[in-house]
């Protein structure tokens, strides 16, 4: 609830950035990009050995699993972030998404932690039907207890 509320703060101090020849960037707000920069290395160091194109099969519930959904959640944060700017702070922030490279890491994780085959194995896909429901097609339902 409060990522959208957290562009407004820097919106105010958008006046402040003049017309510079230097391409401007900012920083989404510095925890969250600190989170982000460790859970990077994390991922790489238990991505490293799978290229893009195969894919990782992780455990749930273990360490690795952990990691993933808690980098995962972190982008979810971020795109509320982004999604709650204007579109002049979304230029600034983008860049400095560029410069550290957070968006080109993010594709390369996404494309080794993709399955082959997003089948869906709820209750609903053990009836044989011509229509397999995948990941894509179903909503998720999750409940934290």
């Amino acid at each position: 609830r409060l990522m959208p509320e957290l562009p407004r703060f820097d919106d105010e101090d958008l006046k402040s950035y003049g017309d510079e020849e230097e391409e401007l960037a900012l920083s989404p707000p510095a925890a969250l990009m600190s989170i982000l920069a460790t859970q990077e290395l994390l991922l790489e160091n238990i991505l490293e050995c799978i290229p893009v194109g195969e894919f990782a099969v992780i455990q749930p519930l273990s360490d690795e699993f952990c990691l993933v959904l808690g980098y995962l959640l972190t982008w979810k944060l971020t795109l509320a972030f982004f999604k709650a700017a204007s579109s002049q702070l979304r230029v600034l922030y983008s860049q400095y998404l560029r410069r550290t490279k957070s968006l080109n890491k993010l594709l390369y994780h996404l494309f080794r932690l993709m399955p082959e085959n997003p089948v869906f194995s709820g209750p609903a896909s053990e009836v044989p039907n011509k229509d397999t429901k995948t990941f894509f097609t179903e909503e998720l339902r999750l409940g934290v207890k």
